[in-house]
């Protein structure tokens, strides 16, 4: 059955997300959030952070609450503190809400530099579309390549927003420019539009648990896929909400 998953704030720790409501910007709550380098005017991102990732998140009634794999947690609401701060994410600018509350300080200590949490708009800082794919049988085969045979366990490392149950590798690429149905338990139908492939990065071979480097997921990928210019692999597919509540395809 197809799976769905995402962080509250950026680049913390991708968590199954069963009951999260969906709209045709994507899963709510998905990357509602975002820690920034207030001086350097910068989104911090997994690739050079990735002591995110042993951050949890839970988001109820917009009371968010971060733990760190220590138990140490923090709770309340990330009420606007008054200050904007323009960003620079991925090259592109992103106008971010700075927020009050006990979330930065937290975040700092742990990360060892000062951090400052703030709320982006809708996808503001999402890589790509509001969906991302990445299906089982693909993965089975990046498994068996690799040798890395705990992958389906590790679906995680891919950030995915969805996980779809498949049969033949790498079928969803020939899904690109169509309209599928996809039935998400708990979530309901959704009517998704297939896109442009996902460039992959190093992110990849970080555990999604514990954010320690420790496979070769990504050399495999090079050596095996497509890649774009800049020599990134492609792993899954981008896809945006086309309706909610969709009927079945015939």
């Amino acid at each position: 059955m197809p799976s769905l998953g995402f962080a509250h704030v950026k680049g913390t720790r991708h968590e199954a997300r069963p009951s999260a409501a969906v709209d045709v910007h994507g899963p709510v709550g998905d990357r509602e959030f975002c820690f920034v380098d207030v001086e350097r005017r910068q989104v911090l991102k997994t690739v050079q952070n990735p002591r995110l990732i042993r951050m949890t998140t839970s988001l109820v009634d917009d009371i968010l609450t971060i733990t760190l794999p220590d138990g140490r947690s923090v709770t309340g609401a990330p009420a606007g503190s008054g200050q904007r701060l323009t960003c620079n994410y991925w090259k592109r600018p992103v106008d971010l809400e700075l927020t009050d509350g006990p979330h930065s300080a937290l975040a700092s200590e742990w990360l060892g530099k000062p951090v400052w949490l703030a709320r982006a708009r809708r996808g503001d800082v999402v890589y790509g579309a509001g969906l991302s794919i990445v299906t089982t049988a693909s993965m089975r085969e990046l498994a068996d390549r690799s040798g890395h045979h705990e992958l389906l366990d590790e679906a995680a490392r891919f950030r995915a927003t969805l996980v779809l149950d498949t049969d033949e590798p790498f079928i969803e690429e020939t899904w690109r420019g169509r309209d599928v149905t996809v039935n998400v338990p708990d979530t309901g139908a959704l009517r998704v539009r297939i896109g442009d492939p996902i460039a992959r990065c190093a992110v990849l071979d970080f555990d999604p648990i514990t954010g320690e480097r420790g496979s070769d997921l990504l050399k495999t990928l090079v050596a095996s896929r497509l890649r774009n210019e800049a020599g990134e692999p492609y792993f899954g597919v981008n896809a945006e909400v086309i309706e909610t509540s969709a009927a079945p395809d015939t």
